[in-house]
């Protein structure tokens, strides 16, 4: 299950059933869980944390050293949750001081060529498509997805079950359930398909609805929007979410 031709430091980890491709690194201070598989050429580098039952592709490096001149060298660490999918030439480099680690949750899909920055934190079944990047300390809630190809600014926080349109780049934060497209990069609608297929009912989905219209499809400011979704729409945990994230939670402002 271990190619002879694959470097592993005595020092790293390796769980049970793992299958090690020729020409891995496996680096010293890693950990990495049970039934993984890290195919040839793919690297796992230094304070990398891994759970069970992940596949890392061809060509991949995970917890690599942060692209940020900050960096000092300080002890640090990149989280890798389980049953995630992780393709060629995916980079995912370890935190800064800033947080001390770089997250990615459970059951994602990082595409083909994609970068996750330093000190990022990447929710639970995300699709991170073809050659997209994530600048550092960028959140991303469970569910987004974002299409190839697209540029998310630093700092930023993705919202949980939108689709991003390919192509797309911005340096604002983008609410939940939404569709964000065209340039430059703004709202487009609510991800109704992304929605049903996750099982949302047709009152909640009229709920977000009808929260978005107070927001983006009226003559109101972002305050009066929501002080509108407050009085005249009823309580449940998706329009809480969307007003907890835009009141409490967007440092940067949403995107328009």
């Amino acid at each position: 299950m271990i190619s002879p031709l694959a470097y592993i430091d005595p020092e790293a980890k390796i769980g049970e059933n793992c299958e090690i491709g020729a020409f891995a690194y496996i680096d010293k201070n890693v950990v990495i869980g049970d039934n993984c598989v890290i195919m040839p050429h793919a690297s796992v580098l230094y304070g990398t944390r891994m759970g069970n039952n992940n596949k890392i592709f061809h060509g991949a490096v995970i917890g690599g050293v942060p692209q940020d001149l900050k960096f000092k060298g300080e002890e640090t660490t990149c989280e890798i949750g389980d049953n995630n999918m992780i393709r060629e030439h995916v980079t995912i480099n370890r935190g800064t001081a800033s947080r001390g680690k770089t997250v990615v949750g459970s059951g994602n899909l990082l595409m083909e060529n994609s970068h996750i920055g330093h000190d990022c934190i990447i929710g639970n079944g995300c699709i991170i498509g073809n050659s997209s990047k994530i600048a550092g300390e960028v959140i991303i809630d469970d569910n987004a997805i974002l299409s190839a190809c697209v540029l998310v600014h630093q700092f930023c926080h993705i919202g949980g079950y939108v689709m991003i349109q390919g192509g797309s780049r911005f340096s604002m934060d983008v609410p939940p359930y939404i569709i964000v497209g065209r340039e430059p990069a703004r709202y487009c609608g609510l991800n109704i398909v992304g929605l049903r297929r996750r099982g949302f009912t047709n009152d909640t989905i009229n709920n977000i609805r009808n929260a978005y219209r107070h927001i983006y499809e009226s003559e109101n400011n972002v305050s009066t929007g929501l002080a509108m979704i407050k009085e005249n729409i009823p309580p449940c945990p998706e329009v809480d979410y969307i007003v907890n994230f835009i009141e409490k939670e967007s440092e940067r402002g949403i995107i328009g």
